[in-house]
């Protein structure tokens, strides 16, 4: 499970904050805030959904920074108390409902750090998930790069060559190697799916966080990037207080199952219920399919890219409008001041100049003339002796 995948990791020693009191709202509080939520859902022409290990704790998976999280545990030398496998796991009714809202276009895109493989297995289409962090069930080939659904979780992580051939088959055979698609700390990321990640972060009105306490990046700081164009909405959903939380218009201390349940009950939606039948893991498994190609389209994240070129060269041509605007006023109110106070300095000279010429006109002292008795007396002692 996931303790089996932080072992399989290269050490690390800056994981974040671990085991951050959890925090619930109460009952009436959820509903409000979930009222709200779906309002936005249904304003929304550009929703996208951010998840976290937290997505994935109601299936048997343990996240990593809670308060029984694997690297909160690790931190204490403990292991999780966990007995089901990564190939038994299954999707949960969040994992569900978020593949709803893609296939009813309430949701254009999910960008996921797990590497659970429980969106690839609720049927969410590849087009519409990025797995910025990769996919135990998905084997990449390190010629051609394609990707291909596993029948099983992958027995590596760090993208392990193995001996098994690529499955690709064009004019001729790809002589490629398969790969695990499990990144270590230091892989660089999928080209693809991080250039598809970003587009969509930036063109998103409404960005959802869902169990994630967003410290890892790039992917933590992504649902930012709705705020920037100064309309975007940013909500969270997750027990533990997040990095961006002063940056959220909305925060839900629920359960991400408890939430959607109420959410769909509000949207006039049922989540639909997991089959094996269309879990592409489970196809390959039964031998209804040989292969499932995974792979991401570049063509897709071009087109993405386009958009979000022009929707950047807009909010920069704005900005520089702005900065304009802001340089005339403070400008403006520059002159205004230097005017005010060289009229003050000008008032202060007028009165100094008056002050002067008052001093010039005044009439010279009036002496007393002296009396007799005073020429007697001057150099005595005021009685008539002179003083020695």
């Amino acid at each position: 499970m996931s303790c089996n995948y932080a072992e399989g990791l290269s050490p690390y020693e800056n994981k974040g904050k671990l085991g951050l009191p959890e925090e619930f709202d109460g009952e009436k509080e959820v509903d409000v805030k979930v009222d709200q939520l779906a309002e936005w859902i249904r304003g929304s022409k550009h929703t996208v959904i951010y998840t976290g290990a937290g997505v994935s704790t109601s299936a048997g998976i343990p996240d990593f920074r809670g308060p029984k999280g694997v690297w909160t545990l690790e931190e204490k030398g403990e292991k999780p108390d966990m007995n089901i496998s990564w190939d038994d796991a299954k999707p949960t009714s969040t994992h569900m409902a978020i593949a709803k809202l893609a296939e009813e276009d309430k949701c254009k895109f999910v960008i996921s750090q797990n590497i659970d493989g429980l969106h690839l297995r609720s049927g969410l289409p590849r087009s519409k998930l990025a797995e910025l962090h990769g996919n135990m069930f998905v084997d990449e080939c390190s010629v051609c790069k394609k990707m291909f659904v596993r029948s099983s979780a992958a027995p590596t992580v760090g993208r392990k060559m193995s001996e098994v051939s690529c499955k690709a088959q064009n004019r001729r055979p790809c002589r490629g190697k398969l790969r695990d698609f499990v990144l270590d700390w230091e892989d660089e990321l999928p080209d693809e799916d991080l250039s598809l990640s970003h587009s969509h972060s930036m063109l998103s009105e409404l960005s959802i966080v869902i169990g994630s306490t967003l410290q890892i990046i790039p992917a933590g700081n992504m649902p930012t990037f709705a705020k920037k164009n100064g309309k975007g909405i940013l909500v969270i959903v997750n027990l533990q207080p997040t990095k961006h939380d002063k940056k959220a218009d909305l925060i839900i201390r629920a359960f991400a199952d408890k939430v959607f349940e109420k959410l769909f009950s509000k949207l006039g939606l049922k989540i639909p219920s997991y089959a094996e039948v269309s879990d592409p893991v489970k196809r390959l498994k039964m031998e209804l399919e040989a292969t499932i190609d995974w792979s991401q389209s570049n063509g897709l994240a071009k087109e993405w890219e386009k958009k979000c070129s022009k929707l950047e060269a807009e909010l920069k041509k704005q900005r520089k409008v702005e900065k304009e605007r802001k340089s005339r006023e403070e400008f403006a109110i520059g002159q205004k001041q230097l005017q005010a106070k060289l009229k003050q300095e000008k008032l202060q000279i007028g009165k100094a100049q008056v002050k002067e010429e008052n001093e010039d006109q005044k009439p010279p002292p009036v002496k007393i003339a002296k009396t007799e008795k005073d020429i007697k007396t001057e150099g005595t002692n005021g009685n008539g002796v002179h003083a020695k």
